[in-house]
Parts: structure tokens; C-alpha cells; sequence
């Protein structure tokens, strides 16, 4: 894509499960906070980041991101970004990682050109399309005022990500207290029956009845089983929905899928809903001179 790209030198280093011990991560954190690039890019995902979130050198990421520097993932960095978030109230962006996506002979090229605005500072919303099924169970399911609104939400905070990460966040100095905010959320490999439990979680504790609006997006790899009984993902949104008068949009392209856009953590947005079309839009930042500015649609 005509970006230069420099390794750091602990990157294929491993300790046990992790990507090097405790005090290699830091250290290799440490270094991105001051290293010449514009963008910092997680490798992979997985678990290891709530490990380090007590010890992680906060001003001097605020710093990096204040002088400019786009720190983005996705998964665990969930934890580094609400972490960032709550002790900073600086923007990281959630995006696609180095061997979940960027490895692959063909990334997709919605994923690839979303993440080429963030790096060319260009990046100024997502755009996407509910399924007509979610559509209409939207509105058949939501307050008849709240259905027929378009502005859902304005000027407030986007956060959240990776719903199993956020969740065991709750209760610790690292989970922002974001009230009218806009939460998206996704997950992979988790039963929906334990994704309603975190939901319920989060429910109960007040989360989600404190924001303007709740974004799924993609809930992937998990197995139905006879016992199910038709409990699916589908059946979890009605239940949602059935406790809480926010309204709960669904089809948002980000997860452990090809098709993925990025999204500012922390970063206040509008939320809009035309009919089956959803956008999320955000200030556009002028920092480099380019060509005209553009968000991309992606039709689910």
C-alpha cells in the first residue's frame, strides 16, 4: 500500500502462551510510545493486555497519541483501548491486526481501504446496511418513537469492543464511565447463551441503560446444539431488547471477520438510521493534505 513498516525487535519473541514475558510487552509498548512511526499495529489478539493494564506507561501514551501517533487493534487490545480510554481520555482505534488480517494473501478491500483512511487521516465514518431481517425486527421490537428517529445519537462518546474483554472489566479502574455514550460490541466463539449472560452483566450493572445506543456487530464461530431449541443470536437480541429501551442496532461489520472497518475508541460521533442504512460519523481531522475524504458503505 506504499507505507514503509518496521518490526519491533521483540515482535516474534514468546514466553508460555504470551508474546513474551510481562516486563517484554511493556518495554515493547514503551518503545512504541517513541518510536518514529504514525501508526502502531497490534500483531494478534488472543489474551495477555489485562495482565499488564496496572503497570501500562500512561502519560507517555497520551503523549504519543496527543503528538499524533494511531495506536489500533482489535480482541484483547479491547482491554489497552477502555484502559486508554479511562486513564487518558484519548482516541485509539479499533481496526484490523497484523496476523488476523493483514497476513492473508486478499484482505478485504473495504477493510484495507477503511484502514488506509485512518493512517492517511481521512477516516470520517462507517457505513453499513441492516439485513432486512434485523430491520424488521428492529422495528417491530423498538419504541415506535425511537424507531422512526434518525439521529439516534449525537456528539457522544463511541466505545466498547470485544464484549467478553469489556466485561471483566467491570468494576476496575480500567473501564471508562461512559454515560449517553454510543457501545459497540462483538465476540467470537462464544454460545449466545454466554453472550446474553455478559449482556445481562452489563445490564444489570446499568451500562446499557446509561447509552444513547448499542451496536452489535459480528458474533462468530460459535456452535448451535439440539438443546438450543431455536435459541440462537436472534433470540438474544428480542431478549435484549425486551429489558431496555435503548435502541439496539445490529449488523455493524466489525469482529473477527475479513470485513472489518475502524472505528475511534473514545472519539465523539453521530449515530443516523435511514431506513435499512446505519452511519456512524465523526469529525474529520485535517491533519494531511489528500484528495477528497470518504467513508465506505458496506453492505451487510
Amino acid at each position: 500500500m506504499g507505507h514503509e513498516v518496521e518490526s519491533d525487535p521483540s515482535a516474534l519473541i514468546s514466553h508460555q502462551r504470551f508474546a513474551g514475558n510481562d516486563a517484554d510487552r511493556l518495554a515493547c509498548i514503551e518503545r512504541a510510545c517513541t518510536a518514529k512511526a504514525d501508526v502502531v499495529l497490534t500483531s494478534r489478539g488472543g489474551y495477555g493486555l489485562t495482565r499488564l493494564l496496572s503497570e501500562l506507561p500512561y502519560a507517555k501514551i497520551k503523549k504519543a497519541i496527543q503528538g499524533g501517533k494511531l495506536f489500533v487493534g482489535f480482541s484483547d487490545f479491547t482491554a489497552f483501548q477502555l484502559a486508554v480510554l479511562a486513564k487518558t481520555e484519548q482516541v485509539t482505534w479499533s481496526g484490523p491486526s497484523i496476523m488476523d488480517d493483514l497476513r492473508l494473501e486478499s484482505p478485504d478491500e473495504i477493510a484495507l481501504a477503511c484502514l488506509n483512511d485512518v493512517i492517511e487521516a481521512q477516516s470520517e465514518g462507517a457505513g453499513w446496511s441492516m439485513s432486512r431481517a434485523n430491520e424488521r425486527a428492529f422495528l417491530d421490537e423498538s419504541d415506535p418513537k425511537v424507531a422512526k428517529k434518525n439521529f439516534l445519537a449525537k456528539d457522544a462518546i463511541l466505545w466498547g469492543g470485544n464484549l467478553s474483554v469489556l466485561t471483566s472489566l467491570l468494576g476496575t479502574p480500567y473501564c471508562p464511565d461512559v454515560k449517553g455514550g454510543v457501545l459497540f460490541l462483538e465476540d467470537v466463539a462464544e454460545h449466545p447463551y454466554r453472550i446474553e449472560r455478559m449482556l445481562t452483566q452489563l445490564l444489570n450493572t446499568r451500562v446499557l441503560n446509561e447509552q444513547k445506543a448499542i451496536v452489535l456487530g459480528q458474533f462468530t464461530d460459535y456452535k448451535l446444539t439440539p438443546h438450543d431449541r431455536g435459541y440462537d443470536m436472534g433470540a438474544v437480541i428480542s431478549y435484549l431488547r425486551s429489558k431496555t429501551r435503548v435502541p439496539i442496532l445490529t449488523d455493524l461489520p466489525f469482529g473477527h471477520v475479513p470485513l472489518k472497518v475502524c472505528l475511534p475508541v473514545g472519539r465523539r460521533v453521530s449515530l443516523i438510521k435511514e431506513e435499512r442504512a446505519v452511519y456512524l460519523l465523526w469529525p474529520h481531522e485535517h491533519v494531511k493534505a489528500h484528495p477528497v475524504s470518504k467513508h465506505h458503505l458496506a453492505h451487510g
